[in-house]
């Protein structure tokens, strides 16, 4: 059995919990969840890939057992975000790494890359975008009119996104074998989403998702200049960010990797071993 250590450190006075598993001599790999999930979302990947890699999988502020300060203590953004996650990497001596990205990771990373484009050695991306391709309009144009005009008719329309309803729907949406998904990861998700105050905390990064998307011409220039090796899998039924967002990144990544998968937003939890599989192959051929 592997051992997976659950471990916290202090970054910018905010208590980070992270999860990591294998040698600290391994080539680095760091995952980053979307939402409304945590690390737990990596819990099974993790050991899958710890015989051959250093794994790091931290919570993002506000999401899993990472802090949770209100916003009047914290400046909620994906900016603010970076700034932690990198504060962790450098706490961890971690200089050059992969990154897994779903969702939310996904922007975070981009940040990361920009701040310094030879730190990524490869991607490798699950349902997590870097082009307006893929966005799907039923799920993103309450979002985006939210943050265009946060008002009380707006908002509305985005809080139901924080319900257990919608956060089961998010695990199960595009599953053809829904029995394969366990009701702990939506229950988890929403217990962490109801703590008092944690609604303002994700309206508060709702209505800065669109400084990702502002943030994209120089994320796909950063493609084409580095030709990072990228491999994307992609669950072809998510109804958030659809198939037609993996393979837009063959447009500034032509040698990409994509594989689109009969499942969902939330990949992992039905095709854990097709995805650990093509992880081990690709990044085999990429780090070595």
């Amino acid at each position: 059995m592997t051992s997976v250590h659950h471990r916290t450190a202090e970054i910018e006075g905010q208590n980070i919990f992270y999860r990591e598993a294998g040698s600290q001599r391994a080539p680095a790999v760091v995952l980053l969840h979307g939402f409304p999930a945590s690390s737990h979302m990596f819990r099974h990947l993790i050991p899958a890939l710890a015989d051959r890699y250093h794994l790091i999988a931290p919570d993002f502020i506000g999401f899993g057992f990472s802090s949770a300060p209100s916003p009047e203590e914290f400046p909620y953004s994906f900016e603010a975000l970076t700034d932690i996650t990198a504060g962790l990497l450098d706490r961890l001596h971690i200089e050059r790494y992969a990154v897994y990205v779903q969702d939310y990771g996904a922007p975070v990373a981009w940040r990361l890359a920009l701040r310094a484009t030879d730190s990524i050695t490869a991607i490798i991306t699950q349902n997590g975008n870097a082009y307006q391709e893929g966005f799907v309009a039923a799920f993103w144009d309450g979002l985006f009119a939210y943050a265009a005009n946060p008002d009380a008719d707006t908002e509305r329309g985005v809080r139901a996104a924080l319900t257990l309803e919608s956060t089961r729907w998010q695990y199960l949406n595009g599953v053809s074998d829904p029995s394969l998904i366990s009701p702990d990861t939506w229950t988890l998700d929403q217990a962490l989403l109801d703590r008092p105050g944690n609604d303002e905390i994700q309206l508060r990064l709702f209505r800065d998702y669109p400084t990702n998307v502002e943030l994209y011409p120089a994320v796909q220039a950063y493609f084409r200049t580095s030709q990072v090796p990228l491999l994307a899998l992609w669950g072809a039924g998510d109804e958030i960010f659809g198939p037609d967002g993996a393979t837009a990144f063959l447009r500034d990544l032509p040698h990409a990797e994509i594989h689109h998968l009969d499942t969902g937003h939330f990949a992992l939890e039905s095709h854990l071993d097709v995805i650990t599989a093509n992880i081990r192959e690709f990044l085999g051929k990429v780090l070595a």
